[in-house]
């Protein structure tokens, strides 16, 4: 069925929109894959907070050159759907490795973030990075470290000094006590 002008222009509006809301975008070749593939696939997108459309590829083209984007022109051939990334990219990306890892036939053509280009290998990269959160942890803890090292060197150094005024302490005490008992013997009963 042909789309009419009006829905072109319509859809043209609708990636555009999702082009400037996203952070990138990743496609894929879909050739294969059955409708509950597909669905499924726009599932999980859903339930990342992502979006999935399957897009007719003169007009993603038309809606990249609007906003100033560009994608290696092979990337729009045959069957096309992307994955708009509303807030990270890595989620949407483990969608997709995940599934090809399943489904013989979706294969990863690359993907843009911001107006870098990604080559299906460093998709496959960035699915395998750690969640935002794990990330903000790790960098948390390297931040933390010297500083709990710092706080674990002076208060080495503030145990040591009080060690040694407590060794003085004891030996004055001792040395006192020492004293004393030989005044009270040095004394006439």
């Amino acid at each position: 069925m042909a789309l009419t002008k009006q829905r072109k222009i319509e859809l043209v509006a609708q990636y555009v929109e999702q082009l400037e809301q996203s952070k990138g975008i990743i496609l894929i070749n879909y050739r294969g894959l059955g409708v509950s593939d597909t669905d499924g696939l726009r599932s999980e997108m859903r339930s990342t907070g992502n979006a999935f459309y399957v897009v007719k590829n003169r007009l993603l083209a038309l809606a990249l050159k609007e906003v100033g984007l560009s994608i290696p022109q092979e990337w729009l051939l045959g069957p096309t759907a992307v994955g708009f990334c509303s807030d990270e990219v890595p989620p949407v990306a483990k969608v997709f490795v995940d599934a090809a890892k399943n489904l013989d036939a979706l294969q990863i053509k690359g993907g843009l973030i911001g107006a870098s280009v990604l080559e299906p290998e460093q998709v496959r990269t960035i699915a395998r990075l750690p969640s935002r959160e794990v990330l903000l942890a790790q960098v948390l803890g390297t931040i933390n470290a010297p500083a709990s090292q710092v706080v674990g060197v002076v208060a080495s150094g503030i145990r040591q000094i009080v060690n040694v005024l407590q060794a003085h302490v004891d030996k004055l005490e001792e040395s006192n006590g020492a004293s004393g008992a030989m005044e009270q013997a040095a004394e006439p009963a």
